[in-house]
């Protein structure tokens, strides 16, 4: 290979790495700080919360939709997760993680709210759901490129 091919290998791979194509943990700035910690920490909330809900019993009825709820729900844990790791990347995700948290709390705070038998506990779960939902909000909004 000749030493002209070589070194422009060289330059064109740094040219790279400075214009931050490539992922690096110092690249973490103080913008991206708030939404890595927001999503991860959701991340780890909805793990804690959903795992039980498969070894609870089954209701007589659809209790093949509530296994279809709780096992998407935690599939989204993961992309919360994976949002988390490089939130300027993943940015293009945050509105439905937005629009996964208001599909269950605001129907569910709305049949609360109306008197629908729904269970206290339903409600606060909805309720902290709609705020991670308005966080996600924030973090998306804080998750912009820097110039």
């Amino acid at each position: 290979m000749p030493a002209a091919a070589s070194a422009w290998r060289v330059r064109s791979t740094t040219r790279v790495a400075r214009a931050g194509y490539w992922r690096k943990t110092d690249r973490m700035t103080d913008a991206s700080r708030f939404p890595s910690r927001m999503f991860r920490w959701a991340a780890i909330y909805g793990l804690i919360v959903l795992t039980p809900m498969y070894f609870a019993p089954l209701p007589p009825q659809l209790g093949e939709t509530l296994l279809g709820f709780i096992g998407l729900a935690l599939v989204f844990q993961g992309v919360f997760w994976v949002i988390g790791s490089d939130p300027v990347r993943y940015r293009a995700l945050m509105p439905l993680a937005v629009t996964e948290k208001l599909a269950f709390g605001v129907p569910a705070l709305a049949l609360f709210a109306g008197g629908y038998p729904v269970a206290p506990p339903v409600a606060v779960f909805a309720g902290i759901d709609i705020l991670l939902g308005i966080g996600f909000f924030f973090a998306w909004r804080a998750a912009r490129i820097a110039p």
